[in-house]
């Protein structure tokens, strides 16, 4: 087989959280006039594209072509940075009705800009047919995919029920694995710690939250970055523990990593909470809003003008925003100190969309409570694409040792037989 090297690697991501086109052009507008007006409305649009759900996916990825019989089938895509790195993905088409598992490369191509892969199962659609897509992360639509039973389970949250796949232990369980998907992605993307959870004995609750599609929007319409979505995933660690948890593991993707590190700080629960694992996660959200202003080449000016716009009273009109976000509390370097559970951080060297400088960080400045492995080639939060096997290894051996083997840092103890405290009264 040919080199899986991309061609590409220097060209600018395929996809992005943010729709930039109308930013970059008025950006360099920007850059030639100067002037305060259109430095000021592309700063707007910047900050209300951040907070703004996407109505739909963008199928930027063209299906060249579907090559032999069911059961036997390759696919023929663009070569870029996402399709000739190694490992299983997902292919949607057809607007998201459409979804099919993708596997080895077969063959690439360089001087064609080409790559063959095979298709490992067609779960919907009819992907002969189907012409273009998106490339994704999230393999399996459902539990059930997986060969576990699943159950459909309906959470109360502010606004109505949120959806969520229960996936119960096959013993009884005192510790469940709460999941929380990131910005833009569904509950699908969690399942990938399914199976490491289910070894554990964990029974696994899989979220969906407000503003993903499936839970009711939040009354603004607007992303809270974790300030708000994490009063979700308090009301799932509600059920749970109404439904025999004891305690719980959160497990957290992207901007599901920073809702996870602030229901640990916030939760009525916190004492409940024994310990995060986090992929991909955003640690600090101004580092993260820099780097995307400056790979959309934004001018410093407007990536500033916007992140004061997100956190400003008076600016709420103009990003729709309830609530300003504070920003800088959702900053965990500068609050390394305050971070005292047990945290597993996986991350890739390669993470186009949250580089891995702020995990690294984190993990220099709070040894003691924080772990973080490196993966490499990896795209964002696609550490599991890659390397499965050695994704599912490193979370059971480390969560068999920090909360269900030996001690926890600090001496606590992490036996099953551990006693939580009464949760606290819940702050004002």
């Amino acid at each position: 087989m040919a080199s899986t090297r991309s061609p590409v690697a220097e060209q600018r991501p395929t996809a992005s959280w943010l729709r930039w086109t109308a930013l970059g052009v008025g950006a360099g507008v920007a850059l030639a006039s100067s002037t305060a007006g259109a430095i000021s409305g592309l700063a707007v649009y910047f900050a209300r594209q951040i907070v703004t759900p996407s109505p739909a996916r963008i199928e930027n990825l063209d299906i060249l072509a579907v090559v032999g019989a069911t059961g036997r089938q390759t696919v023929i895509l663009p070569a870029n940075d996402d399709t000739t790195i190694e490992g299983t993905y997902s292919l949607h088409f057809d607007q998201g009705t459409g979804h099919a598992r993708i596997g080895a490369i077969r063959s690439y191509v360089p001087r064609e800009g080409t790559v063959e892969r095979v298709v490992e199962q067609v779960y919907a659609g009819d992907l002969t047919a189907a012409t273009r897509g998106w490339w994704g992360g999230a393999v399996y639509p459902s539990p059930s995919a997986m060969g576990f039973a699943e159950e459909e389970v309906l959470i109360p949250v502010e606004g109505g029920s949120a959806p969520a796949w229960l996936v119960r232990a096959e013993g009884p369980a005192s510790t469940w694995a709460v999941m929380v998907h990131g910005r833009g992605a569904s509950r699908a993307e969690a399942l990938r710690a399914l199976r490491p959870a289910r070894r554990l004995g964990m029974t696994s609750l899989v979220l969906s939250y407000r503003n993903d599609g499936e839970a009711p929007s939040a009354p603004d319409g607007r992303y809270g970055l974790g300030m708000t979505e994490w009063h979700d995933v308090d009301a799932a660690i509600d059920y749970a523990v109404s439904h025999g948890a004891r305690d719980v593991v959160l497990f957290g993707w992207s901007m599901g990593g920073a809702i996870v590190l602030q229901t640990a700080d916030l939760s009525r629960h916190r004492q409940r909470i024994r310990a995060l694992v986090l992929d991909g996660p955003v640690i600090n959200w101004i580092e993260v809003l820099a780097h995307h202003a400056e790979l959309n080449r934004i001018p410093a000016p407007v990536g500033r003008l916007g992140q004061y716009l997100l956190a400003s009273q008076r600016a709420r009109r103009i990003t729709g925003l309830a609530a300003p976000l504070d920003l800088k509390s959702m900053d965990w370097i500068a609050r390394a100190e305050q971070l005292t559970l047990p945290t597993l951080v996986l991350h890739s060297e390669d993470d186009e969309f949250v580089p891995i400088g702020p995990s690294a960080e984190l993990a220099a400045k709070n040894p003691t409570f924080v772990t973080l492995e490196r993966f490499q080639r990896a795209r964002h939060t696609k550490e599991w694409n890659v390397a499965p096997e050695r994704w599912e290894s490193v979370v059971e051996h480390w969560l068999d040792d920090n909360v269900f083997g030996r001690t926890l840092p600090g001496g606590r103890s992490a036996g099953p037989a551990a006693e939580v405290p009464p949760a606290p009264t819940p702050r004002p």
